[in-house]
């Protein structure tokens, strides 16, 4: 089959590697449509540690089913199915407890990382285990079906957020996950959503997809605007959407006291915190991890149109034209949000 493969860091080769195998329990997906998530990107040249050559990447997918294993129940060759990123082993401590993106065993699609190597979904063909897998409508579109491991990021966290009808969210960083996040923290019961970037497309995007504020953290007091916005006390609870000192503590600063901060971004592995700000003002700091189960709601969320994410994909392309998008995005191609690759565009 044809795949996009990283030889080495920086270096994206299309070419033909072996299909892959299943086993009794797995499905082999004809991938339809793959997007680049910014943890490619991070992995395209080495500095995530977590897409070690040769690998080929790609999580966010969904296709047609062409093969079923032995033991497979529920699943039949022609179906739409999308499938977590996250692969879990279904035995472990967290796992019988329901906290599959918990497992001890936990492996990711796409990813390489020293301890394993699991080939991803920038090719024709996935072998996927059936109990990630997920059914789709037959009329939603694969495009928009790839973006739902996302979505599932954005949801999870909103479940996660200690969220009263009628609360007020700040949302720091309207990126991919941002502005998803917007939609799922409005939808969790926040009457009212307050957009923080730097960028201001980002920005009207945040307003276009249901925040009632944006504010550009470099042209006011971001924190004083919240309080001005909230009576003085502070928004209710925030989410963090980056992953960096700076934004963690604006996101701490704009609650109010005895407010909730939810951290979903990832990007630096330490960060620097407002200590005394946490513990005097009794603050509540929740991390949160990928998804664990949101998988159905979002799809439902997606096909009933709450959670509206065409707005979001900048294009689609070939598995060819690929390597020169990894190289764009890499290179922080201005206005890029979520690029789709269809491995099967020319089949």
């Amino acid at each position: 089959m044809k795949a996009m493969l990283l030889t080495e860091y920086k270096k994206l080769e299309v070419t033909e590697v072996d299909n892959p195998t299943i086993g009794p329990k797995d499905l082999l997906v004809k991938v339809q449509a793959c997007g680049i998530c910014g943890s490619d990107i991070h992995g395209y040249d080495g500095s995530s540690g977590r897409r070690i050559p040769p690998l080929v990447m790609g999580h966010e997918a969904a296709g047609v089913v062409t093969e079923v294993g032995s033991d497979v129940e529920g699943f039949a060759v022609g179906d739409h199915v999308t499938f977590d990123s996250t692969v879990s082993c279904g035995e472990c401590f967290h796992c019988r407890r329901g906290e599959i993106n918990l497992c001890d065993n936990r492996t990711v699609l796409g990813v390489s990382c020293g301890d394993y190597r699991r080939h991803g979904a920038f090719a024709e063909l996935v072998s996927v285990p059936q109990h990630i897998c997920y059914q789709l409508p037959k009329d939603m579109p694969f495009q928009h079906a790839a973006l739902i491991e996302a979505v599932s990021v954005a949801v999870h966290a909103a479940n996660r957020t200690p969220v009263v009808l009628g609360d007020t969210a700040v949302v720091v960083g309207s990126g991919m996950i941002g502005l998803l996040a917007i939609q799922a923290i409005r939808l969790a019961g926040c009457a009212k959503v307050i957009a923080i970037d730097l960028d201001q497309d980002r920005l009207d995007a945040a307003i276009a997809l249901g925040a009632d504020v944006a504010l550009k953290a470099d042209a006011v007091d971001v924190v004083a605007e919240v309080k001005k916005l909230t009576a003085g006390r502070g928004a209710d609870v925030a989410l963090e959407v980056v992953g960096a000192s700076a934004t963690i503590e604006t996101a701490i600063n704009c609650v109010r006291k005895g407010g909730s901060v939810t951290l979903v971004g990832n990007l630096a592995p330490r960060v620097e915190m407002p200590l005394q700000a946490i513990v005097t003002r009794e603050l509540n700091v929740l991390g949160t991890c990928a998804s664990c189960g949101e998988y159905p709601a979002c799809i439902e969320l997606m096909r009933t149109g709450a959670i509206q994410v065409e707005p979001l994909i900048t294009a689609t392309a070939s598995l060819e034209e690929g390597p020169e998008w990894f190289s764009r995005l890499y290179a922080g191609e201005k206005g890029a949000m979520k690029v789709i690759l269809q491995p099967n565009l020319s089949a």
